[in-house]
């Protein structure tokens, strides 16, 4: 047995470079000459499960529970990740994720679900014969499961040894309703190439990217990244590890799909429900984030222009599509439903296509309709913007480009959009919403600036308004020029928009009165880390606006209002903030006037400073 075992991980170690984890496991095993425990928890089938949600980081709704495999209490293989190291060494791994996944399946069919079910299989594991015969619809029949309710989690740490034939079979399994999710990514082998080529539902974050994420500049940038890419990808992104508050908040305003971890709720042994807080501070934090962005385009939703169609069943005869499309020539596609939920697309031109062939009409016209749609059409969630949709319509195979988009709400299906509808919606709203932009900074100007200052004079939230202009401007435009001024009103828009996504939390909007006015909008009262910041990178950027001499003597030569030269300081920012903290406004010409007076409070400083009352 120990020359076996000592072959196999030789083998394994050759191939695939094992870690130090992977071999200090090897050796730990063979020390404690653990064979023979090991085959009694897979005789008696001594394994429990825990199920850990995965809830929508959206609006707090329940996606689905991840099954975590435990071993035998108090023993070595209590940790799954010696337990499963040492079956994968040993050559067991394959009989023991089949005992992992009965005991799941037993345990949560109990509770009738309506959710999905992930469950982590190797990669290696998948393509396995045994686990094509072992996991059919037949068998998940025995536990009143749907196929479609079912998730493989593909685990990123494992290699793939023959990667045509593994993405084989997961279209195989996509076609059959499976869903797919990569775990770990960022810790493993495959990397861009697994999720580029078996195009997964879901991508599960490993929880080393999300730890302390809303104090890591460089990780926070890293999910951006992967969020912007799975957005045109139509991938959900799944957070793992979640274990703190900030982290929760950085993920929702990064726009990450999915999260999972101790603060959402630890595994259990039984399903349980989400904590109703949970949920309420997930929406709150979406409302306080879009209220950020409501003036923008990527604020529409596609929900919006969403429009009902014809469906039909997938048990519709191909003589009843043709007979459909006959008498409705405008429609150029049909949604496949059944009990809700779309299982398929026939768009008109492939449909006639197929029939086209030289033994198409004979081959399919009474047969269902199921043998020519496409299973896997572009879907999308009504809550997605219509920005993200076009992109993702955009990026489709040539062949596909001006197919429907399929809409659901609640997971059901809700109605199509068009290429056309999206190119109509997104040029009205463009054209729109420039009309009310500075044409510098490309902020929101005056018309929206006031509707915003009305809307929260009005309201009851707490609010601070913070009026910022430059001193010294108009000296500095008359030694380096206009275009060199516009530069600086640029630079400073930059700065102020990242201030404000930086501190993410309130009611937020920056917009540009004009010349070098701007003004933000913010929800509270604690604003002073959000002048600071504003100050010091405005300061930090400045020296490259400036030549070497106006630099080391921190002034400049200009001609003052009477024509004689004199010294001018740097530019500088003056910050005055007025808030509901102490007082009320009744009307946003009350708060301006307020705002002058302590405008010329600040700028009597020669030097950047904020003044709050």
């Amino acid at each position: 047995m120990d020359a076996i075992l000592d072959y196999t991980f030789k083998y394994l170690n050759e191939t695939e470079k094992l870690s130090e984890h992977a071999q200090s496991n090897y050796r730990a095993i063979k020390d404690k000459n653990l064979g023979e425990e090991f085959m009694e928890i897979l005789k008696n089938g001594t394994v429990s499960t825990m199920f850990q949600p995965i809830v929508s980081l959206k609006d707090g709704n329940l996606l689905g529970y991840e099954a975590l495999s435990r071993g035998p209490k108090e023993t070595f293989f209590e940790n799954p990740e010696k337990l499963f190291e040492f079956a994968r060494v040993y050559g067991r791994l394959w009989e023991l994720e089949f005992l992992c996944r009965i005991k799941a399946l037993e345990n949560i069919s109990k509770c009738n679900p309506d959710f999905y079910i992930f469950l982590n299989v190797d990669p290696n594991t998948i393509n396995d014969e045994k686990f094509k015969r072992g996991f059919t619809k037949e068998f998940l029949k025995g536990f009143d499961i749907n196929p479609e309710n079912i998730v493989f989690e593909i685990t990123e740490k494992n290699s793939v040894s023959d990667f045509q034939s593994f993405k084989k079979t997961i279209d195989n399994y996509k076609d059959q309703g499976y869903k797919i999710a990569i775990d770990d990514t960022g810790s493993g082998y495959s990397g861009l190439k697994l999720i580029t080529e078996i195009h997964p539902h879901y991508l599960k974050l490993d929880m080393t990217l999300i730890r302390d994420i809303d104090k890591d500049g460089i990780k926070h940038a890293l999910i951006k990244t992967f969020h912007d890419f799975c957005q045109t990808a139509d991938i959900k992104i799944i957070a793992e590890g979640i274990e703190t508050e900030n982290e929760l908040n950085a993920l929702i305003d990064i726009g990450i799909d999915y999260g999972q971890g101790y603060f959402i709720q630890r595994p259990a042994a039984d399903v349980e429900r989400i904590d109703n807080n949970l949920i309420l501070h997930i929406k709150q934090r979406n409302r306080k984030k879009r209220e950020i962005y409501s003036n923008k385009v990527s604020a529409a939703l596609v929900g919006d222009i969403c429009r009902k169609s014809i469906t039909i069943s997938p048990f519709s005869s191909g003589a009843n599509v043709l007979e459909l499309f006959s008498k409705n020539t405008t429609i150029q596609g049909v949604p496949v439903v059944e009990n809700h939920r779309l299982v398929g697309l026939v768009m008109k031109d492939k449909f006639y296509s197929k029939l086209g062939t030289q033994y198409g009409f004979a081959l399919y016209v009474n047969r269902p309709i199921s043998l020519l749609m496409d299973k896997r059409p572009l879907v999308v969630d009504y809550e997605t913007t219509i920005d993200v949709v076009s992109k993702q319509a955009m990026t489709r195979n040539e062949e596909n480009l001006y197919d429907y988009i399929m809409v659901t709400k609640d997971e059901k299906y809700h109605g199509i959009v068009t290429v056309k509808d999206l190119l109509e919606k997104t040029t009205e709203l463009e054209i729109n919403y420039a009309r009310h932009l500075n044409p510098l900074s490309g902020l929101p100007g005056n018309l929206m600036i006031e509707q915003r200052l009305t809307d929260t004079v009005l309201s009851d939230l707490p609010f601070t308004v913070l009026y910022i202009d430059i001193d010294n401007f108009k000296a500095y435009n008359d030694v380096y020029g206009f275009e060199n001024g516009d530069r600086i009103i640029q630079f400073l828009c930059s700065v102020l928009m990242q201030a404000v996504e930086k501190e993410g939390s309130g009611k937020s909007f920056v917009g540009h009165i004009g010349g070098d006015d701007f003004i933000i909008i913010l929800e509270g009262y604690d604003v002073e880390e959000v002048c600071t910041t504003i100050i010091s990178n405005f300061e930090t950027g400045l020296s490259g606006f400036y030549n070497e001499e106006d630099v080391s003597r921190k002034f400049m030569i200009a001609k003052n209002r009477y024509g004689s030269e004199e010294k001018f300081g740097l530019v500088s920012l003056s910050i005055s903030g007025l808030s509901n903290k102490n007082r009320s406004y009744k009307d946003i010409y009350e708060l301006s006037e307020q705002a002058v007076m302590l405008k010329k409070k600040c700028k009597a400083r020669a030097e950047s400073c904020f003044e709050i009352e």
